[in-house]
């Protein structure tokens, strides 16, 4: 069995570089394989990624959440470019528009959106997206601007009609622990419903921790549980099921191991 965990705040689970390492290390002994570093700030993003830069199997995303948007520096789009040129960095995200915590404003959530999609388009990378309560606008703005290298909604929390719509752009969609509880049935009808070829799945560690682990901090190590859940409400061999989402993951991210 190959898991991979597409999504992964490392840097919000522990501070500490060892810690670090341990972590990723640990979810290697639980069959994730690969596991995309997520960071919300840059400056995250590159303490990070010096933390975990022995770390062979961890990728990373390079982008600016729209948590950020009050705090960007003059600079933000060099050094997104700048980090883009590292080793293994896979996409440019996470980005997109969080209208539940209402950072900023929404035109300045609009145009960093924006701005990140573009530079993901000209660098040939795909681009890791976050939604809350911003449906509506995300979908219009990547109708007229996603990347050529597509895009993937990232802990998805919409329904299944709204997942079709999403399927009919060049966009994956990734589930998250979430898609574990009972009462998140338009995950549940998502899920079973779309095609497996256009689904992945994430931890979204710290956060999102799957059912059988509630009251605890995520962890990438959790991931089997989602995976697991997949198959079972799909009615599908698990085997089959994870290897599925770990081929779809390698061919979204363009990896060749």
């Amino acid at each position: 069995m190959h898991l991979f965990d597409t999504h992964a705040h490392i840097g919000l689970i522990a501070e500490d570089q060892i810690e670090q390492l341990i972590i990723v290390q640990e979810a290697r002994k639980e069959s994730v394989d690969c596991i995309v570093s997520i960071c919300n700030s840059l400056r995250d993003f590159f303490q990070v990624y010096e933390n975990l830069k022995t770390a062979s199997h961890v990728y990373h995303a390079v982008g600016v959440s729209p948590s950020e948007v009050a705090n960007l520096t003059r600079d933000w789009e060099e050094q997104v470019e700048k980090g883009a040129s590292f080793p293994r960095i896979i996409a440019i995200g996470e980005t997109g528009l969080d209208y539940y915590r209402k950072f900023g404003n929404k035109d300045s959530q609009i145009e960093l959106f924006i701005r990140q999609l573009e530079i993901a388009d000209r660098l040939g990378l795909p681009v890791i997206i976050h939604n809350r309560d911003a449906g509506r606008d995300v979908l219009e703005i990547l109708r007229e601007k996603l990347p050529a290298r597509g895009g993937v909604l990232h802990c998805y929390s919409e329904n299944w009609a709204y997942a079709r719509e999403a399927l009919n752009l060049n966009l994956y969609i990734s589930f998250a622990g979430n898609l574990t509880y009972r009462n998140a049935r338009n995950l549940h009808e998502t899920a079973k419903n779309m095609p497996l070829d256009r689904m992945l799945i994430e931890t979204e560690s710290p956060f999102m921790v799957p059912a059988s682990q509630r009251g605890k901090r995520n962890r990438p190590a959790y991931l089997r549980e989602t995976a697991q859940f997949v198959a079972e409400l799909r009615g599908e061999d698990l085997d089959m099921v994870c290897d599925t989402l770990f081929q779809n993951s390698l061919r979204f991210f363009n990896i060749t191991l």
